[in-house]
């Protein structure tokens, strides 16, 4: 047969059932984690910039813990409330357009972002979790990631829903 098509040409027909159905896959949706039920542990704030607000909390706080705060710090951006947990309102509102937390377990890393010259634990990023405020599109944007280390993170919502 497959020899009779290169001899004689081959005629493809299209179907003529116009009720004939189109498959279709699903888009992939990406997955989150869903919010810890554990309270945010205490925390600092250890050093800030313009553009950047250094927090460090316990050496010994769990993933979850750390992904606590970062939600911690998404609620107190959108009721604008981040006075009430201990990060200056008036250092957020500044942001122009956009603001980077970036949380420690312990402060022994936690002056990597400013040091100049040798770095406290080596050439690596250390932090544990990053919360993100604002975007040079949408000023509200708030993005929020667990960081296992300088190559992995883990998401914890979509940052382009309004919610």
């Amino acid at each position: 047969m497959g020899l009779s098509c290169l001899v004689s040409g081959c005629k493809t027909v299209a179907p003529s059932n116009s009720t004939a159905a189109l498959v279709t896959t699903p888009a992939a949706t990406a997955q989150y984690p869903p919010r810890p039920t554990v309270p945010p542990p205490a925390f600092k704030v250890f050093h800030h910039d313009a553009s950047s607000i250094t927090l460090v909390t316990k050496d010994n706080v769990s993933d979850a813990e750390i992904e606590a705060i970062i939600w911690e710090l998404r609620d107190a951006a959108q009721a604008h409330s981040f006075d009430k947990i201990g990060v200056p309102q008036k250092l957020v509102d500044a942001r122009d357009p956009i603001v980077f937390f970036h949380i420690y377990r312990g402060s022994k890393c936690a002056s990597e972002k400013y040091t100049s010259g040798a770095l406290p634990c080596g050439a690596s990023y250390h932090a544990a979790g990053e919360f993100t405020l604002g975007s040079f599109s949408n000023h509200d944007r708030a993005d929020g990631a667990l960081l296992q280390d300088e190559n992995h993170q883990t998401e914890l919502w979509n940052p382009d829903t309004t919610n």
